[in-house]
């Protein structure tokens, strides 16, 4: 699959995330209040009853990385899932400039450095606006 096959993800989509994950969390609320959001359906794979083997994964492989099923079935993970949501959601130009060399190299090494700390940098920024009494 190519970096530009995420702009081709055909809506509506549905986004796997960690509902557990403080920055998630965040992502999360803005989708809700986006003019498109009906473009996006969101399932919390941290929520009981959910079964990430009916979806042909694990559930740790879904926590390392973001998963996002389109509506004719094609699965895109990790920064490629953040472009065609993206996508789906009308920032096609923005997609499109990620995925030029020079530029998508770095923003998918961003991503994984990202997928890996995201839950502790949470929790760091809740501490740090706690201590600013945001």
């Amino acid at each position: 699959m190519s970096r530009r096959d995420a702009l081709a993800a055909t809506p509506p989509v549905t986004l796997y995330h960690d509902g557990h994950c403080p920055l998630c969390q965040r992502e999360v609320a803005w989708l809700a209040r986006h003019p498109r959001r009906a473009r996006v359906a969101l399932v919390d794979i941290q929520a009981p009853g959910f079964d990430a083997a009916a979806l042909g994964s694990s559930f740790e492989a879904m926590m390392g990385r973001l998963h996002l099923r389109d509506a004719a079935g094609r699965w895109f993970i990790g920064m490629d899932a953040s472009r065609a949501l993206y996508a789906v959601l009308g920032y096609r130009r923005l997609v499109w400039l990620s995925t030029l060399p020079g530029v998508a190299g770095p923003m998918d090494a961003g991503y994984r450095w990202f997928a890996r700390r995201r839950v502790r940098l949470g929790r760091w920024l809740a501490r740090r606006g706690r201590r600013r009494g945001e």
